[in-house]
């Protein structure tokens, strides 16, 4: 039965976090982690424990792959080095910081180390989330950047357990040896998943299974990749770069309408669900320490979120500047951030979900049979930094992108506004050539002629800077959406007294409201939720 009461507690706690967190401006996530930790009061939910498989197999394939699908590739190119560097050195850089200062408060140089790895990684879910005010350079660089250290930190974190408990041996060919076969190995599982997937779509033209088979592609990219020991993370992520690229050019509209709208609910209720349960962890893992060794717990939290900050920020105030100093390309000097944009990149290094994961990964034995040293301590004080980074820096964020009065970002207008007027363009010009071949009716060419040169003029006129261009055509627009909008909802009530009158059927009913539907979408020109 706790399993139920689970679903219903967590679905309630999503539901309220996010509309609390909506209504007085506080980070969801951060509002998510209290009621977590809350429910862990609750007796029937002490025994809720948050298995890793559940996070790496379940969780993160999904949520990996929705993240890169929608991370922009060509911003991933543009700053790939930074990416890298950040995703590599950054993370091994701050797991060793983290280790030391966790040896001197007395773990072993193993444990240490474990813990480093657990807590080195940003979280690509915690950054979706908690980044959406900054510009889209800086988000595509947190995210790319946390959608590809979480492999490096796997493989130290491998490398520290395994030596830990008599597995492993640290030699450097041996580590390089670990290392390129995540990376390359986790790559090409990534490709050839997307590859075999391209060339089954030729095959599953339904919509439908076409999804299903989308539904496949990070976890079938994730066990390839564990079947050769590469690293199932940068599997997925791999799949979902290319089939972004792929994915406009195969897929119906009717599929993309379907697997955007499915993905963005079912990544958005993981989202909600895994802050929930990181805080009832979080508040488990509190009642396992007591007196001194809570204590002590308590300080190395405080201890080890500082470094990993203090890490941050010593990388972005380093490496960057002695980049400069090799490469004066002008290209480069273009692209190069102010101190004020690096201080909110470095706020912005969120631990999550992937974190807590990692740790509750640690295996509870060694090949002695001993017990693995201080893994409850390993356990807790991951939890407290995770709780420490999402709920300081998701509160402190905002005042420093204030502080920061980082340009604001119309770059993403400007590149629609380009993309609609020069589409719009290209199919007037291809029109009188299309109803030639096609044998259209000359009256339907003219009237189709007329709808695409009005498109085009609203177009424009909302791109204009001033807004007195073309304000005819504007309000021709408002007026035109607003009546179409009326004349919807007329004939949706329309539809529905004709049901409750028996004069329909419910089947009816929905197969005319589905057109009215799409039409309302299209004319209201939301924005799709993400």
């Amino acid at each position: 039965m706790i399993g139920l009461e689970l679903v219903v507690v967590l679905g309630l706690a999503v539901l309220l976090g996010n509309a609390a967190g909506d209504r007085y401006r506080i980070a969801p996530p951060v509002v998510l982690l209290v009621l977590g930790a809350l429910l862990g009061f609750v007796p029937a939910l002490r025994e809720v424990e948050l298995p890793p498989e559940a996070v790496l197999l379940i969780f993160l394939p999904v949520l990996l792959y929705w993240e890169s699908l929608t991370t922009s590739l060509r911003g991933i190119r543009q700053d790939l080095r930074g990416i890298i560097l950040m995703s590599t050195v950054l993370v091994i850089g701050t797991a060793g910081a983290v280790a030391a200062v966790a040896h001197q408060l007395g773990l072993p140089w193993g444990p240490a180390w474990v813990l480093g790895a657990a807590v080195a990684p940003t979280d690509a879910t915690a950054v979706g989330v908690l980044a959406k005010a900054l510009p889209r350079r800086n988000v595509t660089l947190l995210r790319a950047e946390s959608l590809i250290n979480d492999g490096t930190a796997l493989v130290v974190f491998g490398l520290a357990v395994g030596i830990t408990v008599g597995e492993e041996h640290f030699t450097l060919p041996h580590v390089t040896a670990l290392f390129a076969l995540s990376y390359v190995g986790g790559a090409a599982a990534g490709a050839l998943t997307a590859w075999l997937v391209i060339r089954a779509q030729r095959v599953f033209g339904n919509p439908l299974l076409g999804n299903v088979v989308m539904i496949l592609i990070p976890f079938t990219a994730y066990l390839l990749a564990e079947l050769i020991h590469a690293s199932g993370v940068l599997a997925a992520v791999a799949a979902g770069l290319i089939m972004s690229q792929a994915g406009p050019r195969m897929a119906g509209a009717e599929m993309r309408r379907q697997a955007e709208e499915a993905w963005a609910l079912a990544t958005f209720v993981l989202n909600g669900c895994l802050f929930v349960l990181v805080g009832l962890q979080a508040q488990a893992a509190v009642r396992e320490l007591q007196g001194d060794d809570l204590t002590n717990a308590l300080i190395a939290v405080a201890a080890v979120s500082a470094v990993v900050v203090a890490a941050r920020f010593a990388f972005n105030f380093t490496v960057p500047y002695l980049l400069r100093l090799l490469d004066r390309r002008p290209q480069q000097r273009l692209r190069r951030m102010n101190y004020r944009a690096r201080v909110v990149t470095s706020i912005a290094g969120f631990r999550g979900a992937v974190s807590l994961a990692v740790a509750l990964s640690v295996p509870t034995a060694l090949d002695s049979g001993a017990p693995f040293p201080d893994r409850d301590t390993i356990v807790f004080v991951t939890s407290g930094v995770i709780v420490t980074t999402l709920v300081l820096q998701g509160l402190l964020l905002p005042a420093v992108v204030r502080w920061a009065r980082l340009p604001k970002d119309t770059s993403v207008e400007e590149e629609r506004l380009l993309a609609e007027t020069t589409a719009t363009e290209q199919a007037l010009k291809a029109l009188p050539s299309l109803a030639a071949d096609l044998d259209t009716d000359p009256a339907v060419t003219e009237r189709m002629r007329q709808e695409y040169e009005t498109h085009l003029l609203v177009v424009r006129a909302g791109g204009a800077e001033t807004a007195t261009y073309n304000e005819a055509a504007l309000r021709h627009h408002r007026h035109y959406t607003a009546l179409r909008l009326a004349l919807l909802a007329h004939k949706r009530t329309t539809l529905v007294r004709l049901r409750d009158d028996d004069e329909i059927d419910d089947t009816v009913l929905r197969h005319v409201q589905r057109h009215l539907d799409i039409e309302e979408v299209r004319l209201s020109r939301r924005p799709p939720a993400e």
